[in-house]
């Protein structure tokens, strides 16, 4: 199952244990119970404190549990096979079953250990997911922290009956004591702020006792983490407010076009980016979602911003790098069917629709790829483009033509999905040439049309937008709020690229730096 080089990383990892810990499997006669079988025993033999046992009665085979032994109290269980994506999943569960400490806020671990009640957590995972090993990985830890908190982490493809029985329709799927909890991704913060309810109230009193900053930075994708590392380095206090630190990077798969680096995965480059902050004294708070901006009465006061915990931040200037989000088609149907046939990220979702057949909305970039990747996998895809002819680049469309299971669509207009209820049966587009209509039977829709920024937040502010919504900025990053500078796909800069909104967090960070020596701050008393 492990060829040498994972045999010998795995082995190097194992070297961290301090506890003996057990693997307890329960396996059936099918070829991905020998797999499991396999798998465990070359675990096994790579450390000593690592035992496998083959007695286990769990009703789902194959499955096992990852336990410290003799500690029965706390465990965390695989159904299937935790392989591709999920294979740095599994190597935590080791390490934490066995003692290793977890890169976790001690807050965070307190927390987790202090929630009372029963929590039976239930997850399906796709081998293929980028999304799901952040909720994999969060359920593992509350399940070895706490004896009454457990987790069950299944994979689709070995369980498809199940997953049929459950329609789960988009990944990663949880259940939490047998009912829908959430679907998509989730932190481990998320995750326990769902439970707890008291989490928000914590937060906000930790943001309360915060002096203003020099430098806040409102965004924590590329443009964000860019801005802030700038400032810092150049003397400033600067903090980063994050409703999700990586931002659309952990929506993102394979990444070519950032220049220097031949390839990376949205995921990977989010997490070097996290850890490029830490070398600085950057204060990351992340989870915090931004509700209303008050900007300063004149240049050199300090603008504020309230979160969605009530809580407020205030700073002498600004940079929002907010970014964007998957835009909805807005059709009937749409969000009556999200996660049970509506769906926008095929590496996720797409062998879940395995032997099915789907559509991909969209002619762009994004909706070729898509196409290319989920004809690998369905029986069959249909492209529907609104424009008279496909977006994409030419070596992508190149490509579409070469596969034999790809029908495409242009100058067609979605008007409808449709759905039994329960499911996505199919979708209604308009040819726009003629005004007439076509049904198209299939089992999921994937929509990828391009993206919406997010500003909504900022509308009453009197910050300058464009008729998209997009922050209104000059040359120098700057609004037409004095000490106000912007960045990213949240902007009016054209060209929605990793590597363009790097370049304009620098130059927000630069144009802010101007900002700040040549304004003086105003009095506190003044300000307020």
């Amino acid at each position: 199952m492990l060829d040498t080089a994972m045999k010998q990383q795995l082995k190097q990892y194992l070297a961290n244990l301090r506890e003996p810990i057990e693997l307890v499997a329960s396996l059936g006669d099918d070829a991905k119970s020998g797999e499991t079988r396999a798998l465990l025993m070359e675990i096994a033999e790579l450390h000593e404190h690592v035992s496998a046992q083959f007695d286990g009665m769990d009703e789902r085979k194959p499955s096992f549990i990852i336990r410290r032994a003799p500690d029965a109290e706390k465990w965390v269980r695989f159904a299937g096979l935790p392989m591709g994506h999920e294979f740095t999943s599994l190597v935590l569960a080791l390490l934490w079953a066995g003692g290793h400490p977890p890169k976790a806020d001690p807050e965070t671990i307190a927390a987790i250990e202090r929630l009372e009640g029963d929590y039976n957590f239930e997850m399906y995972f796709s081998l293929s997911c980028h999304n799901c090993p952040d909720v994999v990985q969060a359920l593992t830890l509350m399940a070895l922290l706490n004896p009454r908190i457990t987790a069950t982490l299944i994979e689709g493809g070995t369980f498809k009956d199940e997953v049929e029985a459950r329609d789960v329709m988009a990944v990663p799927a949880t259940f939490l004591n047998g009912e829908p909890f959430f679907n998509g991704k989730m932190s481990l913060e998320d995750v326990l702020a769902k439970l707890d309810t008291g989490a928000g109230e914590r937060q906000a009193a930790k943001l309360a006792e915060k002096e203003p900053f020099e430098v806040l930075v409102v965004g924590g994708g590329p443009a964000g983490a860019s801005a802030a590392i700038y400032t810092a380095r150049k003397g400033f206090s600067t903090g980063i407010a994050a409703e999700r630190f990586g931002g659309q990077l952990h929506d993102t798969l394979g990444i070519e076009n950032l220049t220097g680096t031949t390839y990376t995965e949205g995921p990977k480059l989010a997490a070097q980016l996290e850890s490029h902050v830490g070398e600085y004294e950057i204060d990351l708070m992340d989870r915090l979602q931004a509700e209303k901006l008050i900007p300063a009465s004149q240049p050199g006061g300090l603008h504020e911003v309230v979160f969605a915990n009530g809580a407020s931040l205030k700073t002498r200037s600004l940079i929002l790098a907010t970014g964007a989000r998957w835009r909805n088609l807005g059709v009937p149907g749409e969000a009556e069917y999200r996660n049970k046939g509506v769906a926008y990220c095929p590496h996720c979702d797409g062998p879940l629709f395995k032997g099915k057949r789907i559509a991909v909305i969209g002619g762009g970039n994004s909706g070729v790829e898509a196409a290319i990747d989920l004809a690998k996998i369905v029986d069959h895809v249909t492209v529907i483009e609104f424009d008279t002819k496909l977006r994409a680049d030419e070596v992508l469309q190149a490509k579409l033509r070469s596969m034999d299971n790809v029908e495409v669509f242009t100058n067609a207009q979605t008007t409808e999905i449709t759905g039994d209820g329960s499911r996505v049966n199919g979708l209604v587009y308009k040819d726009r040439a003629s005004g007439e209509e076509h049904r198209v039977e299939l089992a999921g829709v994937f929509v990828q049309i391009g993206l919406v920024p997010n500003t909504e937040w900022l509308k009453d502010s009197g910050l300058g937008l464009s008729k998209f919504g997009e922050i209104e900025i000059d040359g120098d990053a700057a609004t037409n709020l004095p000490g106000v500078f912007a960045a990213g796909d949240c902007t009016t800069v054209p060209y929605k690229q990793i590597v363009i909104a790097m370049g304009e967090g620098s130059k927000a960070a630069l144009s802010a730096f101007d900002y700040l020596i040549r304004n003086e701050p105003v009095a506190v008393a003044e300000a307020a």
